[in-house]
Order: C-alpha cells, then structure tokens, then sequence
C-alpha cells in the first residue's frame, strides 16, 4: 500500500513540474468566455486558476468546440477539461472526474407571450435549439417528436428563439438566467434537474488519480475559508 502511495505521489509530483493544458469552450458565460480585451476568462478559468496555485502547477487554456474536449482529452491533446462539464454516467465510462464543484438544473425557455407553449409535454414536434454536445441536447433528444437543433454557441440560440427560428431552448439554469435577465422578450416555463452529479474538472480515465485527489481537497478548502463564495459573487452565480 505504501509503495502504490508512493508511486502515486511521484506521478504528481512529476506532473506540477510540468505545464498542464485544460480544454474549454469558452462560449458559455458566466463559466468561460472571452472577454473584450480578447481574453479567456470567466468561473472557470478563475477556479483553475486559484486550483494551480494552491497545487503547484502551471496551466494553459486551449479553447476549442465543447463536443471536441473529450476526443482532444482522449488523443492527449489536453491534458484536463474546465468547462462546465457534468459528470454524467455515460461520460464515466471513458474519463474521470472531480467532485463537483457546481449543481445545476435544465430550463426550458420559450419567447414571452408563446401562451400556447406552457409544458414540456407540449414540445413534440417542436424545434428545440440546444448546444451540441451537452446533457440538454440529450434531454432534447429524448422527447418524442421533437425536432432538435443543435448550435455549437448559445447565443444564436437565443437570438434565435427571439426571432421564432425555435419553438424552444434547453439551457443549463446556471447561463439560462443570465440570459433571461439580459433579454426581456423570453421566459422559462419548465424547469427539472439533469439528471448528472453536477460540474465537474475531468481527467482521462485513470491517469490522474493523485491530482483528482488533491483538487478535491483544495476545492473543500476552498468552501472553508469562503474563497469559493467570492468566486460565485464575482460571477453573479447561487
């Protein structure tokens, strides 16, 4: 037991030593996204960042398609992802996660004074826009009769929804109220969990044990001494 201990802890220590590169797709505020000065930035770029700092090693942001992080983390593109991914059961089946650090339900929006749209039941054959790659495409999916776009970027859909191109769109409640709050013209009318463990950092399947390990116990210190909170203030999240 020692000796795996052991092992364990110079695959860390030989990984601090050299620069990690974490995959996002940085179109999702307020978790990533790139900022006027042209700038990855956002929830997640701050937590990895304040993670380093805390475990000891350097990091670089690759922006990339939110379907593409988990093939890039397969073919040793990268060597992590952050980027409000959830740790869902089908997902760990190939990759490794973190505890999460952030839960999160589906919202339904419809665009303000569509009466005739009040439950979800009421989607079939309806055009539903969600983002590609992401549990409320599958959630989209699994509505009998619907007629699902998927778009790699959120806002053309609600830009979309706005000008009647979807009769719908699911979004992760944590981006879905920042868009209703910054565009009057639409509205939730269905909520329900999705049905994942919540947010989480991942890993390639049982390479990074140590590091999981660690990251976990910086993000419980993280809560303790409320650097977590400051974060979620910065960020107008709950």
């Amino acid at each position: 037991m020692k000796k795996i201990f052991a092992l364990l802890i110079t695959a860390f220590v030989t990984l601090c030593a050299n620069e990690l590169k974490f995959g996002t797709a940085a179109n999702y505020p307020p978790f990533e996204y790139i900022d006027e000065s042209n700038k990855i930035t956002g929830f997640d770029i701050d937590l990895i960042d304040e993670i380093s700092k805390r475990a000891g090693f350097s990091y670089k942001i690759v922006n990339m398609s939110f379907d593409g992080l988990i093939p890039a983390l397969k073919a040793g593109k990268i060597n992590g992802i952050i980027s409000a991914m959830s740790a869902t059961s089908d997902r760990l089946k190939s990759i490794d996660f973190t505890k999460p650090y952030y839960l999160t339900e589906n919202i339904y929006l419809k665009k303000k004074g569509n009466d005739a749209l009040k439950a979800k039941e009421e989607l079939a054959g309806k055009r539903i826009g969600v983002q590609q790659g992401t549990i409320q495409e599958l959630a989209a999916n699994a509505i009998s009769g619907a007629k699902v776009v998927p778009a790699e970027d959120t806002v053309p859909l609600v830009m979309g929804l706005k000008v009647g191109k979807f009769d719908a769109v699911i979004l992760d409640s944590s981006i879905g109220y920042g868009f209703i709050k910054k565009n009057p013209e639409i509205e939730e009318f269905f909520k329900e969990v999705d049905g994942s463990e919540g947010f989480s950092i991942a890993f390639d399947k049982s390479k990074e044990t140590a590091l999981i390990e660690k990251i976990n116990q910086i993000l419980d210190d993280m809560k303790k001494d409320r650097s977590y909170e400051a974060l979620l203030k910065k960020y107008d999240l709950k």
